[in-house]
């Protein structure tokens, strides 16, 4: 059997994953230093005195906290070619991730070292504790069925590219990999999803394939087209060895019940990774706890910001060792891709220390991300505004949440929204609003391409007052209290069209 072979490759880092049990602190000391070190001669490390950083103090002094308008010019000397400007040497891959207030998209330096010690490292850790977890496991005994995206060049730069993580990953990954992997390399990073998810179903649903890797609703979107093709009703009638499906990318929470009724196996288990453009920094290591392990000997650096002071001039902000379970942090990152105490925009929460376990818990700012689209505030108010100026509609108040997917893998968003002036055709304005979104926002562009993730948006009109007495009812009427623009979760909005209905 090849996986009682194969997990030997496995025990020496099983067994080196347990000073995450009471070493937390000494594992992170090392790696501060390791990449203050190895950066110490760039122009940043040049800029914030690298050299005389001997402690977290000292760095906590010398480095400012960063969001990507603080990088962004090194980030575009760095991607014209420059060398050692946030890391040593000359980077030549670019994660493309959602955008920012004035950008479409963001820029996510991925270094050689990078790839090696945190993206690649948390892959085999993934596998390490999952075997670690279940001994009997035949996970390479048959195939693994990874989703990719695409890249493109970067600036016409020599072997310079920009892309998805993923499309990077593949492109750079260890050829052995791809012994054991489908869809074959050129499939994968085709950059059609629609052409993409078909073949996909052609090449792999005669292979034996035992596990499954990448984001919930795309990895959905591809199965559904697998049981089309097959005519089964459940996974397991196509691959009767699938084990373990690795997610990770967005909550897996919407899909669970999904998941379920599509693979009927009593025994298939389900580990999230917390791996996103920035870095991979959680594992599930018991599968019968939601919460994630944070990986600590990584080429990352971690620390920690109650949301209580987010915001403020001059906010209290703690290492790994400071932090204390129960409070919700936002959480800032140094990494070996030469990102410096840098935020990512994600809150999380430890559940334990000694390991350090932490869930999830959002964004630091209202956000829609139920399927990877990455839909801010900004983007909002920009779409509304462009759907207004070619409309003459004026809006008063709106809120927005996700509708997740049915049985047929169908979604969307859904606003409510109060006009002060209304528009004289609203599936035009809807489409206006839709088409301006993906304009802006190249996540929500391409989960929106061609409605294979995302059908077209859907608009209720509320009546005069709506959100008012909504408000009043909750008590949060006047004052500093706002209305929620987006929400990843449907909260907010059914209690408003519950209301609106009402009346």
């Amino acid at each position: 059997m090849i996986t009682s072979i194969a997990k030997h490759a496995f025990h020496a880092r099983q067994k080196a994953l347990e000073k995450h049990l009471n070493q937390g602190k000494e594992l992170q000391e090392k790696v501060l230093q390791h990449l203050l070190h190895r950066a110490e001669n760039t122009f940043y490390g040049t800029q914030h005195k690298f050299r005389d950083i001997h402690s977290y103090e000292d760095f906590k002094k010398n480095v400012p906290v960063n969001t990507y308008e603080d990088v962004k010019d090194c980030i575009d000397r760095m991607r014209q070619g420059e060398k050692d400007i946030l890391w040593p040497g000359q980077v030549r891959w670019y994660a493309k991730s959602s955008g920012t207030t004035n950008d479409k998209s963001k820029f996510i330096p991925i270094t050689k070292e990078g790839l090696s010690d945190i993206h690649y490292a948390g892959g085999f850790d993934a596998v390490a504790l999952y075997l670690l977890e279940n001994p009997k496991s035949r996970i390479f005994d048959g195939r693994s069925l990874i989703l990719g995206g695409s890249h493109a060049p970067n600036y016409n730069l020599p072997n310079s590219l920009v892309g998805d993580l993923s499309a990077i990953l593949i492109e750079n990954i260890n050829p052995v990999v791809n012994l054991v992997r489908v869809p074959q390399k050129q499939t994968a990073l085709i950059s059609d999803f629609q052409v993409k998810r078909i073949k996909i179903a052609e090449e792999t649903m005669t292979k034996n394939v035992t596990n499954l890797s990448g984001v919930p609703s795309w990895m959905l979107s591809v199965l559904t087209v697998i049981m089309e093709k097959t005519g089964k009703r459940h996974l397991e009638e196509v691959w009767p060895n699938i084990e373990v499906f690795f997610h990770g990318g967005v909550a897996f929470t919407p899909y669970r019940e999904q998941y379920k009724k599509l693979i009927t196996k009593p025994d298939m288990r389900y580990m999230e990774t917390y791996n996103a453009s920035e870095g991979f920094f959680g594992l599930q290591n018991d599968l019968t706890d939601p919460a994630m392990m944070l990986m600590l000997d990584y080429g990352v650096f971690y620390e920690f910001m109650p949301m209580s002071e987010f915001g403020k001039p001059n906010p209290e902000i703690v290492p790994l060792w400071g932090v204390r379970p129960g409070v919700n942090y936002a959480m800032l990152i140094s990494t070996s891709c030469g990102l410096w105490r840098y935020m990512i925009g994600d809150t999380v929460k430890f559940t334990q220390t000694n390991p350090y376990k932490f869930t999830i818990t959002g964004r630091t700012k209202h956000f829609i991300n139920a399927f990877g689209e990455e839909l801010i505030v900004d983007n909002a108010e920009k779409g509304l505004q462009y759907a207004c100026e070619h409309t003459g509609a004026q809006v008063l108040e709106y809120t927005a949440a996700p509708v997740f997917m049915d049985e047929n893998a169908k979604c969307r968003h859904q606003w409510i929204i109060e006009f002060a002036k209304e528009p004289s055709d609203m599936a035009l304005f809807a489409e206006l609003l839709d088409k301006h979104l993906q304009d802006i926002n190249s996540d929500y562009e391409a989960k929106r391409y061609k409605n294979i993730t995302l059908q077209p948006l859907e608009i209720i009109k509320a009546r005069q007052g709506l959100f008012n007495d909504w408000m009043g009812k909750r008590g949060k009427l006047g004052g500093q209290n706002k209305v929620p623009r987006l929400s990843n979760s449907r909260e907010y909005i059914e209690g408003l069209i519950t209301l609106n209905n009402e009346e």
